[in-house]
């Protein structure tokens, strides 16, 4: 059996497809393409796809990933694009690995998010940034399914910063934007949670919603700050094997 990881996008209006959407259009995308898959036992079969983390709906993301288990072996990068064309624009597989490591959840643990803030002056989100980054706890508040939870989303976030808009970009409002990243903890600290917090702390509140997409995900490194490629492992291991074969091919035929 084998096994592939992918990674894929949520852009534009496809953004607001939920992660059940996505789950129902990507096993059509299969069908489609008629990729052998490995199915579940039991009564009700279902193909063997893991899905990890995924952004919550309405957000934008260029680093979704999942996983397929193949009963026969195909070419990761001709699975990409036949996949990626079964797809609707905007649910883009822009890349494919063939799992060689073990734990790609495991390697996910934090994320790299960009919020955009129209009509918001840039002066005021880096005074609500400030406030927000000199905290020592910032509680928000969450509707769930048993009532209002209230929890501290301080501890969460790494970083916290401001950026400047691209000096390409034409600029008729005021727009901040802001770059975040947070750990995946219980309970998950959102783009949305810390928005809450910016309100709490400096009351910052947006006119219009921000629009949120996740830039990145996976390990999150102690030492430099910075977010891991999670399929980095898999790539280094396929190339490791790749100029094991053909040393081993020579040893043989000497």
């Amino acid at each position: 059996m084998q096994r592939i990881r992918l990674r894929y996008t949520k852009r534009g209006r496809l953004r607001f497809t939920s992660h059940r959407d996505f789950q129902r259009a990507f096993e059509r995308a299969l069908r489609r393409a008629e990729v052998p898959m490995a199915y579940s036992a039991g009564f009700t079969p279902h193909p063997k796809v893991s899905y990890a983390n995924a952004a919550p709906t309405g957000t934008g993301s260029e680093a979704e990933y999942l996983e397929i288990a193949l009963t026969e072996a195909r070419d990761p990068q001709a699975l990409r694009e036949l996949l990626d064309e079964s797809l609707p624009t905007g649910l883009d597989v822009i890349e494919a690995v063939e799992a060689r490591t073990t734990g790609l959840a495991d390697r996910l643990t934090a994320s790299v998010w960009e919020l955009r803030l129209p009509g918001v002056d840039p002066a005021d989100a880096d005074r609500a940034v400030a406030a927000f980054n000199g905290a020592d706890t910032v509680e928000v508040q969450r509707l769930t399914k048993n009532g209002v939870r209230t929890f501290d989303a301080r501890p969460a976030v790494v970083r916290l910063e401001t950026h400047l808009p691209p000096a390409d970009r034409p600029i008729d409002q005021p727009c901040a934007i802001l770059r975040l990243v947070v750990r995946h903890v219980t309970p998950a600290v959102r783009p949305d949670d810390v928005l809450s917090g910016l309100r709490a702390v400096a009351d910052l509140a947006p006119p219009v919603p921000a629009a949120v997409t996740r830039l990145a995900q996976g390990l999150f490194d102690e030492e430099t700050g910075a977010v891991t490629d999670p399929l980095a492992p898999d790539r280094e291991a396929a190339e490791a094997h790749s100029t094991a074969e053909p040393t081993a091919a020579a040893k043989a035929s000497a």
